[in-house]
């Protein structure tokens, strides 16, 4: 059976190693970024860089997305010379955005009205170190046929795909990701600091802590960042993790379920953001706890 050509729109630091990793599996792969330098790097690794959504829709059998937020999804997707404007029924779109759930579905409704495109939701989570090794974690939303059609196309990417039900679902588990995530990292930094205003290594915590009740995956990344004050390359961004908490905050406006934990971390980080730290490493955190210079 012949392997379904792929698109990918948004080759940043998750879009790249999941491109060259599907460029691995033997798939081939056409590539357009709104910033074209970030496309063109791709080509070494066997992409075809396109000047154009068109050309691309026009190129491929499954279009892949991968961007920054609800706002950029819909651009690409209903702008001028967009997605929607050249996708074909026989065209899936799989979308590994981290969006808003109920933009997602209204996104949904509207890319099949205007050219037949059927739509699955499936953010990721697992970081550039995921992307890189194929270990993501996927959360879907859709129809199980159309879920069952793209498995293979999962399979270099990631370490499980779990279907949540019809599009959609996969944003909103994600949004309950994020919320777990989020509230960590405001936490680990209030723990950093307590440990430093305590007198103790705070760069011993990880070995302490490592195996506990307390230990995760953020806190093992987070907490020696933190402890060091390392942050440099990071492998996300602050105003990232405050967007999902602002997903989660409005999402449960909309279900009528309290979120006060995830509101409150996000008002942290927008304070934080505020001070210049938005394009930084949630890490920098700690620096909102910290001792200032004069204070007693």
């Amino acid at each position: 059976m012949t392997q379904p050509r792929l698109g990918f729109i948004g080759t940043g630091l998750m879009g790249a190693p999941m491109t060259r990793r599907l460029l691995q599996a033997g798939f081939e792969v056409s590539v357009w970024n709104r910033t074209p330098a970030k496309a063109e790097s791709l080509r070494s690794a066997g992409a075809r860089a396109l000047g154009s959504i068109s050309e691309l829709v026009a190129d491929v059998d499954v279009l892949m997305l991968c961007l920054a937020n609800t706002d950029v999804v819909e651009t690409v997707v209903f702008g001028k010379d967009g997605v929607a404007s050249h996708g074909r029924p026989s065209q899936r779109l799989i979308d590994f955005s981290s969006s808003d759930p109920a933009a997602t579905r209204q996104f949904a409704e509207r890319l099949k009205n205007t050219c037949g495109m059927r739509w699955i939701d499936c953010p990721v989570s697992g970081g550039v170190v995921g992307a890189e090794t194929g270990s993501l974690v996927m959360m879907a939303g859709g129809e199980p046929a159309d879920i069952e059609a793209i498995q293979a196309l999962l399979t270099p990417l990631s370490a499980r795909v779990t279907h949540m039900g019809p599009v959609g679902s996969g944003q909103v588990t994600k949004v309950c990701n994020q919320m777990v995530v989020g509230c960590q990292a405001a936490v680990i930094a209030e723990m950093v600091a307590l440990a430093e205003a305590s007198g103790v290594d705070a760069k011993r915590l990880t070995e302490a802590l490592a195996g506990g009740f307390a230990d995760s995956t953020p806190f093992q990344i987070l907490t020696p960042r933190m402890a060091a004050s390392d942050f440099t390359d990071p492998a996300w961004h602050l105003r990232t993790l405050l967007k999902d908490l602002d997903t989660a905050v409005a999402q449960g406006q909309r279900s009528v379920s309290a979120t006060p934990m995830s509101g409150l971390a996000a008002q942290l980080m927008r304070n934080h953001a505020c001070q210049g730290f938005a394009e930084q490493d949630p890490a920098t955190l700690i620096n909102a706890y910290r001792p200032k210079p004069g204070c007693e």
